[in-house]
């Protein structure tokens, strides 16, 4: 017993970062990150939970004035037509403009954003701000926060497999805040049921919300410091172009093109609005269970590291892409709506996990100085070639071709991911 508590009080007296449990812990960043880039990370999971849940209520709250699916589509397009042209000019003015000036503008625009969408009505006025402003429609973060926020974490750190951890806690807190967003999406039928508030009413009060993060963000920005980050760069300089690396990103521009194209097929309004005309889901359930698919991506988060180290940047990217293609093909020949959120769920196990393999396969790739505009460059098609697929699939789900935008996705993402292992499998970053 004597020998059992004099171990016991040596297991106290060990320093606390050299307990023997801490590997079972999560720290919120790895080894070696400034404490800064926490403003990033919350950034994230503020505009995540924003555009969670403006994804699911967009559809509702635009046929609540009176538009149609097709309009649904078309104002979903402008959002991502409009972001592509942002993000192109970002990578632009890379060389000339300070990030944290421009994440600070982008943060304003957000808050402008909900305000106008809470105060407007008309198709072409709404249209114009989605076309200017920074609503996202998609489950993924399409915006012209991205490439600003991904080079700065990429200065943050030297080591690859650090970027790698980082990034997953990046896409981690965007997942996870997304969901719980989602689970907000029932907040206006239960305001409209418990007080006085019109259903319209309610819906323009989540835009007015939206807008109100968009002022919390830029609070979290001006406190963001721009020192000598690990990889060598001084602290705010400007960022170069494109330069040596222009080849390999053009050729990732190009295959993440069809990949983009494919998933603005099926951005989360537009599936919103699948399961809604498909199978007469209410918002509050259709927000449920984009508050369990979007739990589920976050777990994925949490394994892309570790199976990257194994495996690779490039496998961890195709490997888990394809069974959630096929998962989602299924669920569109599915009949039943419990079989088919069954898949659905299946498929957002696996289809965000490489989403941090491909961010640092990017950062890996090109020189330092070129990060922000490799990010933009490689972002824009996220926009781009997805901003006429919306449309697309409203024509199609207007048409009655309820399955059609859910077989088209799947079956151009597996294409996308072939193409990308047999193009860089013999990459010295892959």
């Amino acid at each position: 017993m004597a020998r059992a508590a004099r171990l016991v009080n040596r297991c106290a007296a060990l320093p606390k970062r050299n307990r023997p449990l801490r590997g079972l812990t999560f720290p919120l960043l790895p080894g070696g990150v400034p404490s800064w880039t926490r403003r990033i990370l919350a950034a994230r999971a503020l505009r995540a939970f924003a555009d969670g849940a403006l994804a699911v209520l967009l559809p509702a709250y635009l046929v609540a004035l009176g538009m149609s699916l097709l309009d649904v589509g078309l104002i979903s397009t402008a959002t991502l037509a409009g972001s592509a042209a942002a993000t192109l000019a970002i990578g632009a003015w890379a060389g000339s403009v300070r990030r944290k000036r421009l994440l600070a503008v982008a943060a304003l625009l957000m808050a402008a954003t909900g305000l106008a969408f809470a105060s407007l009505s008309g198709f072409w006025p709404l249209a114009i701000v989605a076309f200017v402003g920074t609503l996202n429609p998609s489950s993924g973060d399409v915006s012209i926060f991205l490439p600003l926020e991904q080079a700065e974490l990429a200065g943050a750190v030297a080591a690859a497999q650090a970027r790698t951890a980082l990034y997953a806690r990046y896409t981690l807190a965007g997942s996870l805040f997304a969901a719980l967003g989602a689970l907000a999406a029932a907040a206006p039928a239960w305001l409209s049921t418990h007080t006085a508030i019109a259903p319209l009413g309610a819906l323009r009060l989540m835009f007015v919300g939206y807008g109100l993060i968009g002022a919390v963000v830029w609070i979290l920005y001006r406190g963001v410091a721009e020192p000598a980050r690990a990889d060598g760069g001084a602290g705010g300089a400007p960022d170069e172009k494109l330069g040596p690396s222009r080849a390999v990103v053009l050729r990732l521009a190009a295959l993440f093109s069809v990949d983009s194209f494919a998933s603005g097929l099926l951005v989360n309004s537009m599936l919103s609005a699948w399961l809604i005309a498909r199978f007469g889901m209410s918002l509050a359930s259709t927000g449920e269970f984009f508050f369990w698919a979007g739990l589920l991506s976050t777990a994925s988060q949490l394994l892309a590291p570790p199976l990257a180290r194994r495996i690779g940047l490039l496998r961890t990217m195709v490997f888990t892409h394809i069974p959630a293609s096929l998962f989602l093909i299924a669920a569109a020949l599915s009949g039943h709506v419990i079989a088919a959120l069954a898949l659905l769920l299946a498929r957002s196990a696996l289809s965000q996990m490489d989403v941090p393999a491909r961010t640092a396969f990017v950062m890996a790739v090109v020189t330092p100085p070129e990060r922000v505009a490799a990010a933009s460059f490689t972002a824009v098609p996220k926009s781009l070639a997805a901003a006429m697929a919306p449309t697309v699939s409203g024509l199609l789900l207007a048409g009655g071709w309820l399955a059609a935008p859910l077989l088209a996705c799947g079956i151009l993402k597996i294409g996308y991911d072939l193409s990308l292992l047999a193009a860089f499998r013999h990459h010295e970053a892959a």
